[in-house]
């Protein structure tokens, strides 16, 4: 429940302040171009809010409002069909401080604003993280176990220990997603194999969703099985395990990695997932081989408890390494904000294509996927950097030209510019209309989604 709430918490914070900083965006431009903005919406109010102000706002004036339902937030201009479907004032002759009386640019540039905000708060946030805490990684060539790689990955010419370098494209610095895209897209590979360099041939077309989703993963640090440290009074230490030891088997399947656990534990549970008690009995007697600090392999069984845990303990592979730190001046940070959050940019839109594949839809989400993203204790370098994320996610989406989004109203802007022809007021609630259904269909499903991953 605990870590519920702390992600809930974050998810609340980050979505307030990107809500308040886009639908300001189109508030002030509003305000620049002399057009009432009647209300200022954070979270929407469907037949209620949980706060105004002013209750009674005076013609002319903003009334601010906190709503209850934390699906976004609005902006109600004066003369512009937006979410809140009100036509009635369309019918009355327009006046020159409404939307629809500016000029087609000026309507243009409201439309734009709360996109434009999300986009350089994104990109400024990225560089105030690394002017304040720099860039923490360790360099793949620190990495000296390198990786372990699936089966899928072994038919390409991979072997477990390899170090990635480069492609023929670009080199890299470190294990993160771009890595796993690169090697996704490439034609040639060159990793660094037993201290020499050895050139792979890769296909350049390899489904990146399957490759995150396989298990075990298309690549992942390799881990020696080294066990760190042994809890008290649990089935591992009752056996005889102790700290340095290494687990070379597991129910008589040899094995020299973590990895290897992880994946045998998986099948483990996918068993258990059945919930067929004689299987839950047989799967809790174990044996083990481990292998002593002077060599000698003992042979060790235990009886594991409700969790199926043995009781020992591990660091990640990454925590063995050298960490390398790059420090960011004030001024350096913003040019080197902007390129990160540029890369994460095209990084997001290129992989929007899987979207349209079977898998790809299972993986859509709502606010249960989006908080799931956010650490279980409080960071805030992750905190601003999932933020930084967020907000590049939401410029990305809202631009895109679909009725009831700003780019569908920008787009129909374009036209106007190009055409010289305004869209009938008819017309464009109609689209809003269209628009809005397709964003509740896509809601729904995503909530439908969240619901099947949490109860599955």
């Amino acid at each position: 429940m605990e870590i519920f709430l702390i992600r809930a918490l974050q998810l609340v914070l980050c979505f307030s302040l990107l809500i308040l900083l886009h639908e300001g965006g189109h508030f002030l431009a509003a305000k620049v171009f002399k057009i009432r903005v009647e209300k200022f919406a954070l979270f929407f109010d469907p037949w209620f809010s949980l706060l105004k102000w002013p209750r009674k706002p005076k013609e002319g004036k903003t009334q601010y409002v906190l709503g209850w339902l934390p699906l976004g937030g609005y902006v109600k201009i004066s003369g512009m069909i937006d979410e809140s479907m009100d036509t009635e004032q369309l019918k009355q002759p327009a006046q020159p401080w409404e939307f629809r009386s500016k000029p087609a640019w000026q309507r243009l540039v409201v439309m734009l604003a709360g996109v434009i905000v999300n986009f350089l708060v994104a990109l400024f946030i990225y560089a105030i993280v690394l002017f304040v805490w720099g860039d923490n990684y360790v360099s793949l060539r620190d990495m000296s176990d390198g990786f372990k790689y699936s089966e899928q990955a072994q038919k390409l010419g991979l072997r477990d220990g390899d170090i990635p370098l480069r492609t023929e494209t670009e080199t890299f610095d470190r294990f993160d997603g771009a890595l796993l895209r690169s090697l996704s897209e490439c034609h040639s590979l060159t990793v660094l194999r037993e201290g020499k360099e050895v050139t792979l041939q890769m296909p350049g077309n390899l489904n990146l969703l399957q490759m995150m989703q396989e298990v075990p993963p298309f690549i992942a640090p390799l881990q020696p099985s080294l066990i760190d440290s042994v809890e008290t009074g649990t089935p591992a230490a009752k056996a005889g395990v102790r700290a340095g030891d290494h687990l070379v088997a597991f129910n008589g399947q040899p094995m020299q990695t973590w990895n290897e656990y992880s994946e045998l534990r998986g099948r483990m549970d996918d068993v258990l997932a059945q919930g067929h008690a004689a299987d839950s009995a047989r799967l809790r007697h174990v044996t083990i081989a481990v292998q002593r600090t002077n060599g000698q392999v003992d042979t060790l069984s235990m009886q594991l408890g409700e969790d199926f845990l043995m009781g020992v303990r591990w660091f990640p592979p990454v925590m063995k390494y050298k960490q390398t730190h790059v420090s960011y001046g004030f001024l350096a940070s913003f040019p080197a904000g902007v390129k990160h959050g540029w890369e994460v940019l095209a990084g997001y839109v290129d992989d929007l294509k899987y979207l349209f594949t079977s898998d790809g839809a299972k993986s859509v989400g709502s606010f249960g996927a989006i908080g799931s993203l956010f650490p279980e204790t409080w960071n805030w370098q992750r905190f601003w950097e999932l933020t930084a994320f967020i907000s590049l996610m939401l410029a990305f989406m809202n631009v895109l030209p679909i009725p009831a989004l700003d780019g569908g109203h920008a787009f129909f802007l374009l036209v106007e510019v190009i055409t010289r022809r305004k869209p009938s007021d008819k017309f464009m609630e109609r689209a809003q209309t269209i628009g809005m259904t397709l964003l509740f269909l896509l809601m729904a499903y995503a909530i439908f989604n969240d619901f099947m991953r949490f109860v599955f």
